[in-house]
């Protein structure tokens, strides 16, 4: 979270709590009853506990301001209360029923918005609730970043305003069934989320990503062991370390946060077998993909299978670089499938093209 932004919360905690209240405490109460009696649920962003009062117990109250804790829990002695960074929350995975985030993920800079929705998608089991609402705009661009002024009521503020099918983009990115997506217009518009944790998998991916690895889909296996590529006769992670790209093993986000390599999907649906999938299916996914890398602007996009983007882009299409570059300016390589099944390609052919992809293509 924008820790300006924070610092403004840490000095304003009282005079918030004095000056908000909290609007459609209906949907919170609906959110809380479709959870059910006795499982455990998060206010996420929970400022000084204007909705704690609505969200059924047992609730954990989480704010990255210590003040709007200490507020939040003073108001409501029979609610836990921690300090947390919505980008990595201190939660353990599957450990919660639902989130509420009302309000507290338009302050996260638009390039680590996927990655703290992640984090929402690893603290909920499959079939776990989240109920978001965000500021929107209704700009030409996917979001709009706005800085509030002296004539705001609390200045120094960081908003990232999302266009509604970007942020339904990145929640299905992040791994999630959106099951509504609301826009209440007004000066800023409000974007109302409801949405599932899906089985399925979350995209590990931010700013600075010299290789955005992209598969073709989640296998149930990967999706329910909570990392791609997890079948142990996938050739994917000993080819990495063959390349020389990384010392991990089967650890997404150690990937990302150490080698700087980032992993996606085609599509998000997980399936037994690659073959379920559609050519719509992959059309949609390279949309989606278009956009993310015009979002993130990765150095270098590599997808590996060749069926893909031979669905989506050109039936033709061999390994090596493409022409069609991803979200404008991200060069697109190709590589073939890192699947036990693919036992045609060895190991150190699957190295090389890894490693060609992370070098980016000759000027």
């Amino acid at each position: 979270m924008d820790p300006t932004t924070v610092a403004a919360y840490e000095r304003s905690a009282a005079e918030y709590a004095a000056r908000r209240s909290a609007y459609g405490a209906d949907r919170a109460e609906a959110f809380a009853g479709s959870l059910g009696e006795g499982r455990l649920r998060l206010d996420l962003g929970c400022g000084p506990g204007l909705y704690l009062g609505h969200l059924g117990r047992p609730v954990v109250a989480a704010d990255a301001a210590h003040a709007m804790v200490r507020t939040a829990v003073a108001a409501h002695p029979d609610v836990s209360g921690v300090r947390g960074d919505l980008t990595a929350l201190p939660f353990r995975s599957d450990g919660l029923a639902g989130v509420w985030a009302s309000k507290a993920h338009q302050h996260v800079p638009a390039a680590a918005l996927p990655g703290a929705l992640g984090e929402i998608q690893r603290v909920l089991p499959v079939g776990g609730r989240l109920e978001l609402t965000m500021f929107g705009h209704d700009g030409s661009e996917d979001t709009e970043t706005r800085i509030t002024g002296a004539d705001d009521d609390f200045p120094d503020r960081l908003f990232t305003l999302w266009q509604a099918d970007a942020l339904r983009d990145l929640l299905v990115g992040a791994g999630f069934d959106v099951e509504a997506l609301t826009v209440a217009l007004g000066e800023w518009p409000r974007l109302g989320v409801r949405a599932v944790r899906a089985r399925s998998l979350a995209d590990t991916v931010g700013p600075d990503m010299r290789l955005l690895v992209c598969g073709l889909n989640p296998s149930v296996y990967s999706a329910d062991a909570g990392v791609g590529y997890a079948r142990p006769g996938n050739r994917f992670w000993p080819a990495l370390r063959l390349a020389g790209l990384t010392a991990l093993d089967r650890d997404a986000r150690g990937l990302l946060r150490h080698d700087g390599i980032g992993i996606t999907d085609l599509v998000k649906r997980a399936t037994v077998a690659a073959a379920e999938l559609t050519r719509h299916e992959y059309r949609e996914g390279l949309d989606r993909v278009d956009r993310l890398c015009r979002l993130l602007a990765p150095r270098a996009v590599c997808f590996v299978g060749l069926a893909g983007w031979r669905a989506a882009v050109d039936r033709r299409a061999t390994v090596g670089w493409q022409e069609r570059r991803l979200g404008d300016t991200t060069p697109a390589y190709v590589m073939p499938s890192t699947s036990g099944l693919n036992a045609r390609t060895p190991p150190a052919e699957l190295a090389h093209h890894l490693a060609t992809a992370a070098a980016g293509p000759t000027p």
